[in-house]
C-alpha cells in the first residue's frame, strides 16, 4: 500500500503546482485608467506648438495642446530605438555585454555622435548610454543594424511596434531622427511620443542611463554630456528622458520626473529655443505634481492569486491583471486607494493563456472606480482519465489517515 501511495503521489506531482507562463513577457494592454475628478485648467506659459502632459502610471492625459498634429520628432525618435533594445533584452535576445561592430554606414552618420570608426567594437550597454546621454547617431545605427539585421529591417521593427502601441500618426524611416536628403523624414505627434515614452519607462534601467550628467572618459576615448542636463540637474525628481532638435523640428523634449510614487511625462515639440523647451516641460510638470497623485497597485502581468482548476492537467492557474491596476486621483482627495480580488472557487479546464479567470476592483475609499480583468497566465489542458483516477485514489487514501 505504501508503494502504491508513493507511486500515485509521484504521478500527481505533475499536477500539483499552479500553472504559469514559460516566459515573463506579458503583452501590455494600454487602456487608460480612470481619473477621479475634473482636471483643473493649466494657466502657465507655453511656447511649444504641441504639448502634452501624461501620467505615466495610468496613461491619463492631464494637458493637451495640438497633440495629434504630425511633426518631425528629431532625436525623440531614439525613444523607440531604445525601447526595442530594452524589449529585446527582456526577451533574452540581447545582453548588455553583447559586442557589436561598427559598420561603415554607422561611421558616416552625421549630427551628434561618439565618433566611432568602422570596425570599432561597442557593447549594447555602451550604445544605450551613448544614445541616452549624448544622443549619439552612430551608436543608434550600430544597435539598429545588430538587432534588426539591417537598418531597413530595424525600421520595419520600429514601425510595427509603433502600430502595436497605437501610434497612429507616426512613421519612421530611420532610427536616429536625422533628416535625409531627398526623402521624407520621421514623423510623429506629441501624443505618440508620450505613448512610446510611457512604454520605455516601464523598464526601470532606462532612467539610470538618462540621468547620467556626463562622462569625461566614455569608453576611454570621448567626453559625453547629457543633452537634457539643464532639466535633470535643476528639476526635482527629473531623470529623463530624451531631447531632439533639427531646423525642421525645432527644440523637442520628452521630459519625465517622479515624486512620491507619481511619475509624469511632459512632451513639447516645435519649441523655438533650448531654454523655452525646458521651461515649458518644467511648467507642465509643476502643474501636474501640484494637483495629482497616482497609485500603481499591480502592474500588468503581476501574479496576484491562484485559481483552482477543475479537471485540469494542473490543479491551479496563476491570475494576473490584463493591464496595470492603477488610479489617478486629485491630491485634495484623501481617500485611500486599494484593490479587492474577486476570484471564483474554481474554473473548469481546458483553459488558454489570457482567458478571464476573475476580476480586480480598484476602490477609492469604499467606491469602486475601476475593474480590471484577471487573466490566466498559462494554458491548462484537461486532465486525462488516468490522472483524474490518481487524484481520486489520493483523496481516498487521505481519508484513511
Amino acid at each position: 500500500m505504501r508503494k502504491l501511495t508513493y507511486l500515485v503521489l509521484a504521478l500527481m506531482l505533475l499536477g500539483a503546482v499552479p500553472a504559469r507562463a514559460a516566459d515573463t513577457y506579458w503583452p501590455q494592454q494600454h487602456t487608460v485608467a480612470p481619473v477621479i475628478s475634473e482636471v483643473p485648467p493649466y494657466e502657465g506659459e507655453l511656447a511649444a506648438e504641441s504639448a502634452l502632459l501624461m501620467d505615466a502610471v495610468t496613461g491619463a492625459i492631464l494637458f493637451a495642446k495640438d497633440i495629434h498634429t504630425p511633426r518631425s520628432p528629431a532625436s525623440l525618435t531614439k525613444i523607440m530605438t531604445m525601447l526595442l533594445v530594452m524589449e529585446a533584452l527582456e526577451r533574452g535576445e540581447l545582453s548588455l555585454d553583447d559586442v557589436m561592430v561598427t559598420s561603415p554606414r554607422a561611421k558616416e552618420m552625421g549630427g551628434t555622435q561618439i565618433f566611432l570608426d568602422a570596425g570599432d567594437e561597442i557593447t549594447v550597454e555602451q550604445a544605450m548610454i551613448a544614445m541616452a546621454v549624448e544622443s549619439a547617431n552612430d551608436a543608434a545605427v550600430v544597435v539598429a543594424e545588430h538587432l534588426g539585421g539591417s537598418l531597413e529591417g530595424f525600421v520595419e521593427m520600429m514601425n510595427r511596434r509603433a502600430r502595436e502601441l497605437g501610434m497612429e500618426n507616426t512613421r519612421f524611416v530611420n532610427p536616429t531622427g536625422l533628416p535625409e536628403e531627398g526623402r521624407e523624414g520621421n514623423v510623429s505627434t506629441a501624443y505618440d511620443i508620450a505613448l512610446m515614452s510611457r512604454e520605455l519607462l516601464r523598464h526601470s534601467q532606462i532612467t539610470q542611463w538618462t540621468s547620467i550628467p556626463w562622462d569625461t572618459q566614455f569608453m576611454g576615448r570621448v567626453y559625453i554630456a547629457n543633452k537634457n542636463l539643464k532639466f535633470i540637474r535643476n528639476y526635482p525628481g527629473g531623470d529623463g528622458l530624451k531631447t531632439g532638435w533639427t531646423e525642421e523640428a525645432g527644440y523637442c523634449l520628452s521630459a519625465t520626473a517622479q515624486r512620491e510614487g507619481t511619475r509624469l511625462i511632459a512632451v513639447v515639440m516645435k519649441t523655438p529655443t533650448y531654454e523655452l523647451r525646458t521651461r515649458d516641460a518644467m511648467n507642465l510638470l509643476n502643474y501636474g505634481f501640484a494637483h495629482w497623485r497616482s497609485e500603481l497597485l499591480y502592474a500588468a502581468g503581476d501574479v496576484v492569486g491562484t485559481v483552482p482548476v477543475d479537471k485540469g492537467r494542473l490543479v491551479a492557474v496563476e491570475a494576473a491583471p490584463a493591464r496595470d491596476a492603477a488610479l489617478l486621483i486629485q491630491k485634495s482627495d484623501s481617500r485611500p486607494v486599494r484593490a479587492v480580488l474577486n476570484l471564483p472557487k474554481y474554473v473548469k479546464a481546458p483553459l488558454q493563456r489570457g482567458d478571464v479567470v476573475g476580476t480586480l476592483d480598484i476602490l477609492a475609499g469604499d467606491e469602486v472606480v475601476d475593474t480590471v480583468d484577471l487573466l490566466a497566465t498559462a494554458d491548462v489542458p484537461r486532465a486525462g482519465w488516468f490522472q483524474l483516477l490518481g487524484r481520486m485514489v489520493v483523496n481516498f487514501l487521505a481519508t484513511l489517515k
